[in-house]
């Protein structure tokens, strides 16, 4: 029996020497939308980019194994992963989320109970006790899980969860794009779909637009690949082609987002003028255990929250250096971001107060830029 290869190496040889044609080393990009027939009348895995495309298709299998999955699907966006697996519910099934979800899930959810299609529950799933009751009584067909949280960094017991979803037959869904497969594995954890915004940490380099779902079974592989097909999801050959350049270094990319987070939680610890630190890595973080129990790592994201409100919250992005103010995440620059006014505008007012989103909170994506120069460049946004 041949060993098991490890993440660096399968992220690292995936798609080498497969070009039979000219033996590049380097798998080439197919950026063709259609393929010849080698024979009229007979069938072949490759006719229309749409449904099938090999530079894809590496992407696709290498994150398959990563995962530990049975089959995976590259889409053109985090959001459009999202909703292919609102796809496959059927007319008023229920769904249970996290009340502290991202808001571009928690808006497409909504919106698809807001026209009829879906019933949704939005609990704290934090508090297994109240979950599990919930589950009992409401008996949804999915139970979506983003663990850590977007953007207070709020771990959740994977595996438990998975234990009460399965007592009423319903399908777990994990959003693990703040860890990618470097540091977390939801399909091990008893998760039956994971999902990736590729965009963030996989592609790590800002310059893609990607998502990707992993199934657990063969079965909801199918379902939700024909749902890929059927509604044009799929992400293009380029961009999976880049995706794939960037999934080479993941490994590597996470130690380093993880050391930088780690010294920026600390330098925010010890500051006067911070109220809050979320960050998982430190003790004091109400997620820390479950966090070590099934994270292989605490990641590059953090949050805090200032003392003083929306004002303090303006003074700090006037003064911090080394970190550019923007959406999304993941990438080898290191960003500050406004959760209540940018990631998370399309909750209410009361919805924020719900999730803990307050007009002092900031979050921080740690980029690869040398230690020192983030904790000199974040101590001027606070000075």
């Amino acid at each position: 029996m041949s060993k098991k290869l490890n993440k660096d190496t399968i992220s690292s040889r995936a798609g080498i020497e497969t070009d039979k044609e000219h033996g590049s080393v380097v798998p080439p990009l197919y950026l063709s939308s259609n393929f010849a027939f080698k024979k009229f009348g007979k069938e072949q895995k490759y006719d229309y980019t749409r449904s099938a495309n090999p530079t894809r298709d590496i992407l696709a299998s290498a994150l398959t194994q990563l995962e530990g999955g049975s089959g995976g699907i590259i889409t053109s966006s985090g959001m459009s992963a999202i909703s292919l697996i609102a796809s496959i519910l059927e007319i008023n099934d229920r769904v249970i989320l996290p009340h502290d979800c991202y808001g571009g899930t928690f808006r497409l959810f909504s919106s698809l109970e807001e026209k009829g299609s879906l019933n949704t529950r939005f609990i704290d799933q934090s508090n297994l006790e109240e979950l599990n009751a919930n589950i009992q009584e409401y008996k949804p067909t999915l139970i979506w899980i983003e663990t850590p949280s977007n953007p207070l960094l709020q771990s959740v017991d994977i595996k438990t969860i998975c234990k009460q979803a399965k007592q009423v037959k319903a399908l777990v869904a994990v959003d693990n794009t703040f860890l990618s497969p470097a540091l977390q594995n939801p399909l091990k954890l008893g998760a039956d779909i994971v999902i990736h915004s590729t965009t963030k940490y996989i592609n790590g380099h800002s310059d893609v637009v990607g998502g990707a779902v992993i199934a657990k079974e063969k079965e909801t592989f199918d379902k939700i690949n024909f749902w890929a097909n059927n509604l044009g999801l799929t992400g293009a050959p380029f961009d999976s082609y880049l995706t794939l350049r960037g999934l080479r270094t993941l490994s590597l990319r996470m130690k380093t987002h993880e050391k930088n987070a780690t010294a920026l939680a600390q330098v925010l610890s010890n500051n006067k003028k911070v109220k809050t630190v979320y960050y998982p890595g430190l003790e004091h973080h109400s997620s820390h255990e479950i966090a070590k129990k099934q994270q292989n790592g605490f990641g590059g994201m953090l949050s805090f929250e200032l003392k003083g409100g929306l004002p303090a919250v303006e003074e700090f992005f006037k003064k911090v250096k080394c970190f550019s103010l923007a959406e999304s995440l993941g990438g080898f620059e290191s960003l500050v971001c406004h959760p209540y006014t940018m990631t998370h505008a399309p909750l209410t007012d009361k919805e924020k107060e719900v999730s803990g989103i307050t007009q002092g909170l900031i979050r921080i994506s740690a980029g690869l830029e040398d230690m020192d120069d983030l904790i000199s460049g974040l101590k001027k946004g606070l000075d």
